[in-house]
């Protein structure tokens, strides 16, 4: 199965008003608001943003997540009714923006890249969602083979006081295991504020990396297990592949790990003294991701110099024979040439017997030289 890294790529510039910038028609809009506190917990899906008017009680936590990139005027509404600042609505909207932080008089911003895995490459088709450029994108005709497709997500996460508002590039439910385990009161977040939950989601997206690179391993495991049985001309072209899906991944995780040491050196969620050590082994834990990846960028280097070592050498097992025979066939070439030269005064000519000697004396030398070459090892 192969392996297909894709993201969305930004073709409009950023304009005064936020623009949802991507290259085909962007997806339905979603809403869901998740409430809870140590006691209680509901989720509902909203129609409208105007229905968070409803939601003012600062004795719980509130979730909200937007599920796309699609209706702008509701973000912005968003954006009035929280008193988020029009920047952070624009780099939450700009998917080509780096991921960063930020603190401002009443909320933080956090944004980031997740890597989530698809199965098929009709999900790209479906979705309008393209690869990368140098992996000659633009063609969307439906493709012969299964491949495995493993989407870059921008999300942004602006943190209040009471208020967490999520905002995801792609639909779907890449929080659907912190849902659960809220409404089903497992674990602590019941009992945290929107801190820990930011904590939460930026560790589940940390957890995706590594199960993005575990599905790489097995793919550069594959290789290596190649690397000694073929000759396939397409085979190098895999490992660079390879090694441009783990550059793409350090892309993605390098500015979290710089975020979550601005995070730290901020106090920007460590009000809560509880959250410190959480932080501390996420930051760990990005930081082992990342020297996965470089690690696994050795790996492919020598798995790349093994296959190249094993063409060379049946390169050289091929000339060896060539240069066998080549070496047998200079004495009868030359043997042939004295016999061609047609000449009167040859007395071997006109010998009845002289065709059959010479042709039994070029076989002995033949054999000779066969024999020799063998009881040298020389092929």
């Amino acid at each position: 199965m192969k392996s297909v890294l894709v993201n969305r790529q930004s073709i409009e510039p950023l304009s005064e008003t936020p623009v949802y910038t991507e290259d085909g028609p962007p997806p339905a809009q979603g809403i869901s608001v998740l409430t809870y506190d140590k006691s209680h917990a509901e989720m509902r899906d909203l129609s409208s943003v105007d229905e968070l008017l409803s939601y003012n009680n600062d004795s719980t936590v509130i979730w909200i997540n937007i599920n796309s990139l699609d209706d702008t005027d509701s973000i912005k509404k968003l954006e009035k009714m929280y008193n988020i600042h029009p920047l952070t609505i624009e780099d939450a909207l700009d998917t080509r923006h780096q991921p960063k932080v930020e603190t401002f008089e009443n909320y933080r911003f956090v944004s980031l890249k997740s890597i989530t895995q698809g199965k098929h490459y009709h999900l790209i088709k479906q979705d309008k969602k393209r690869r990368f450029s140098n992996f000659n994108s633009r063609k969307t005709k439906e493709q012969p083979e299964e491949v495995e497709v493993f989407v870059i997500e921008h999300i942004s996460i602006i943190i209040m006081k009471n208020v967490l508002i999520t905002i995801q590039e792609i639909p779907g439910d890449s929080f659907g295991d912190i849902r659960k385990r809220i409404l089903d009161n497992i674990g602590q977040i019941r009992k945290m504020g929107t801190e820990y939950l930011a904590y939460s989601l930026i560790d589940t997206v940390v957890d995706e990396y590594f199960i993005t690179l575990e599905h790489l391993e097995d793919d550069i495991e594959d290789l290596e297990d190649r690397a000694t049985k073929t000759d396939n001309d397409t085979f190098i072209s895999e490992i660079q592949e390879t090694k441009k899906y783990l550059f793409h991944i350090k892309r993605a995780m390098l500015p979290l790990r710089e975020n979550l040491m601005v995070i730290s050196r901020q106090d920007m969620l460590l009000k809560n003294e509880e959250l410190k050590p959480f932080l501390q082994d996420l930051r760990e834990n990005l930081s082992n991701a990342i020297e996965s990846v470089e690690t696994y960028r050795e790996w492919l280097t020598n798995i790349m110099d093994v296959n190249l070592s094993v063409l060379s050498y049946q390169l050289n097992k091929v000339m060896k024979i060539l240069a066998v025979i080549s070496a047998i066939f200079i004495p009868l070439t030359y043997i042939a040439g004295i016999y061609g030269m047609n000449f009167d005064s040859m007395p071997e000519i006109k010998h009845p017997l002289g065709y059959p000697i010479v042709m039994g004396f070029m076989g002995t030398v033949a054999l000779s030289m066969v024999i020799l070459f063998k009881t040298r090892k020389w092929f």
